[in-house]
């Protein structure tokens, strides 16, 4: 999966003309949540009748995508053009921009301590503390995925206008005023409504990411750079699951101090790490181009 979203990312941003950067990338983004949706109704619908075996199977056809991908897609015209050129290895093209490698390292990692921190726990927060059963899980699970498509979606197509930092931050930071309804409402629907704000802001930053990413990248090494500093966050944020589990088992099982204090922490990081960051809105996508400065 890591080695689809890098590649695919690349190719998408390398084939569209660049006034659609910002929308395609939120649409791409969005897939995500999209998987998360279908997949929370098939669990609604579904798994009483073909069980967890069942599940399985069926979360492992979309897989099967990947034959008509190397059948019917064509590779980008970027690749085209390059693929006669001499090439450098790959590590050696990111250690040449090793300042923006790590930057963008630390911006990934914060993203998805972002995203697991609002994510993951979060239905175990439903079940366990607020005694929801499983059908108001999946509800609700419903309700914020379909945020989380319209905010990709927007600040995606936002970023095309106001650039990419400026739509990221404001996602990051209208995260915090939705923290206390997110987090500490009681009432199912309440909660739902806070998920589904929640989710805007943190797959609205997110949406704005494939095109970042790609536009921050190398060129030489644009297949690799994106999904290569987005796992490496991935990796490192890891630990955000056991490391909320820890804080909530401690509080006699409060999962809500946790979330808040994870997401509350990384909206302001992201926020300030981007603001001083910088960004090559609607940069060519082409070799030999002018980077910004790292």
């Amino acid at each position: 999966m890591g080695g689809e979203w890098g590649v695919g990312s690349s190719l998408a941003m390398e084939t569209i003309p660049a006034k659609a950067r910002g929308i395609v990338s939120g649409l791409l983004q969005a897939g995500y949540p999209s998987g998360y949706l279908i997949a929370s109704l098939a669990f609604w619908f579904l798994f009483p009748v073909i069980g967890w075996r069942g599940m399985l199977m069926l979360g492992a056809l979309p897989a099967l995508l990947v034959f008509y991908i190397r059948q019917a897609v064509p590779e980008s015209p970027v690749w085209q053009e390059h693929k006669h050129l001499p090439r450098e290895h790959t590590l050696e093209t990111i250690g040449k921009h090793w300042r923006i490698a790590i930057y963008a390292v630390v911006l990934m990692t914060a993203f998805n301590f972002f995203s697991h921190g609002s994510q993951d726990l979060f239905p175990t927060f439903m079940r366990v503390q607020r005694k929801f059963d499983a059908h108001t899980v999946g509800s609700i699970a419903v309700v914020y995925n379909i945020g989380a498509i319209c905010g990709g979606i927007f600040f995606g197509a936002m970023s095309q206008r106001i650039g990419r930092r400026r739509a990221i931050v404001i996602a990051a930071l209208l995260a915090l005023p939705v923290l206390p309804l997110w987090g500490l409402a009681t009432d199912p629907v309440w909660l739902a409504v806070g998920a589904f704000l929640m989710q805007i802001c943190v797959q609205g930053a997110w949406g704005v990411i494939p095109v970042h990413l790609n536009e921050l990248s190398p060129a030489e090494a644009r297949g690799t750079f994106p999904g290569f500093v987005y796992q490496l966050g991935n990796l490192i944020a890891s630990y955000n699951a056991t490391l909320q589990a820890g804080i909530a088992e401690s509080h006699d099982n409060n999962f809500s101090y946790p979330l808040m204090l994870v997401v509350g922490i990384v909206a302001v990081v992201i926020a300030v790490v981007t603001g001083f960051g910088v960004e090559a809105h609607g940069v060519s996508m082409h070799r030999g181009q002018p980077k910004p400065a790292e």
